[in-house]
């Protein structure tokens, strides 16, 4: 049962979104929620997804709350963004969100691997 727990325990955050993405590198910590949080990936592209299906702009706040449930507004939405992907795309989705109320947004990076540094 332990084996099965840690099994579980390991696979269930890489299950939670289903768009391959390369995150950027930063040193921040990891962001503490209860609720499950909607998360909006931006690809290299520029195109949005909700979850692992794909949003059109116009679309983009309503979406986010019919995701998100009752109290959408109050949930904390995930933004991931792809490090190659044009930096006013992910401004875009960020003002769209906040200009609609949404005021719990969180980037979602990579941990930064220890990297030798040029001296």
């Amino acid at each position: 049962m332990l084996v099965l727990l840690i099994i579980f325990m390991i696979s269930a955050p890489l299950l939670t979104v289903g768009v391959p993405l390369e995150l950027p590198k930063t040193e921040a910590s990891a962001v503490e929620t209860t609720d499950k949080p909607v998360t909006v990936s931006i690809d290299r592209n520029g195109a949005i997804f909700i979850g692992e299906g794909e949003v059109r702009w116009e679309q983009l706040a309503l979406r986010v709350a019919e995701e998100g449930g009752e109290n959408a507004r109050e949930k904390a939405i995930f933004i991931r963004a792809d490090g190659r992907a044009p930096y006013q795309a992910v401004a875009r989705v960020m003002a769209r969100l906040s200009a609609s109320g949404f005021t719990k947004l969180n980037l979602i990076t990579d941990t930064a691997a220890d990297e030798p540094t040029e001296g």
